[in-house]
């Protein structure tokens, strides 16, 4: 039955757990597989040309293992190798950069919504470009903040550095006045509670992995692809580099152990 079969899903490290989380958390009886291509990271200093060969390598390898869907949780890749994906393979393909859009838009009073994320990203200017194909009103700030992801890895979650990066990265959203924020990296949820004290207060966060999700959901359903089987579901996990140091990242990621991580190199 394809309702059985997994959820694929790839990141370009463990900042895609979070989106994992969310999934696990809101569809418990589906069975996941997750792909970190740890060797490569970080995307979001690489050319979209890169991105796109890299993304369509592991997006192969995923459908060769019998996924059902593809979610691309690296929000580098769904801005620049999304189209691609989807004209190349042959089942449902879904990225975090329009949900969390959406959102945003709908969330929103006074048309000021800001969006902060990788360099490739805020330069690929998807975000951008969806909410104002949505609403033309809407004023956008955008700012690239290339130090949070690398903090976030080492568990700086809490450290003053953190903090004290972040108020910088926060200053043109103040500026702005705006009133949605899209935390547009799935490493950015670990910082939420930084970031909600030192915005302005009234600001409202877009969790990019809560509603990448919530869309899945939505796919799953007006798809009939959605398990609704009882039964033991199995989580699995991939990497192109060092399993043991992703398996110990994912115990933070996730606030718990997981199960075995094996090493896989793809083909160039």
């Amino acid at each position: 039955m394809k309702t059985i079969k997994p959820i694929g899903m790839f990141d370009s490290g463990v900042g895609g757990l979070t989106l994992f989380k969310g999934i696990k958390t809101l569809l418990p009886n589906e069975n996941l597989i997750y792909f970190g291509d740890t060797a490569r990271l970080p995307y979001g200093t690489k050319s979209p040309k890169v991105i796109k060969n890299f993304s369509l390598q592991i997006a192969r390898f995923l459908e060769n293992l019998g996924i059902k869907v593809l979610v691309v949780a690296c929000h580098t890749a769904s801005s620049t190798a999304l189209g691609d994906l989807k004209k190349k393979i042959k089942i449902p393909v879904i990225g975090v950069i329009e949900p969390a859009a959406q959102k945003a838009v709908a969330m929103t009073k006074n048309n000021k919504i800001g969006v902060i994320g990788t360099k490739t990203t805020i330069e690929s200017a998807s975000y951008q470009s969806f909410i104002k194909k949505t609403n033309p009103k809407i004023m956008i700030t955008t700012v690239a903040a290339p130090l949070l992801v690398p903090l976030v890895e080492e568990g700086w979650v809490d450290k003053n550095v953190t903090r004290t990066i972040l108020k910088e990265y926060i200053l043109p959203f103040k500026k702005a006045k705006i009133d949605t924020l899209i935390l547009g990296c799935t490493h950015y949820p670990l910082l939420k509670r930084l970031f909600q004290e030192e915005l302005e207060p009234g600001v409202t966060l877009i969790d990019t992995s809560f509603e990448t999700a919530f869309h899945l959901k939505q796919l799953l359903n007006e798809n009939s692809l959605r398990n609704t089987t009882i039964m033991h579901r199995h989580y699995k996990f991939y990497v192109s580099d060092d399993p043991d140091k992703f398996a110990l990242s994912a115990r933070f990621f996730l606030r718990e152990k997981i199960g075995t991580v094996k090493h896989i190199v793809l083909d160039e």
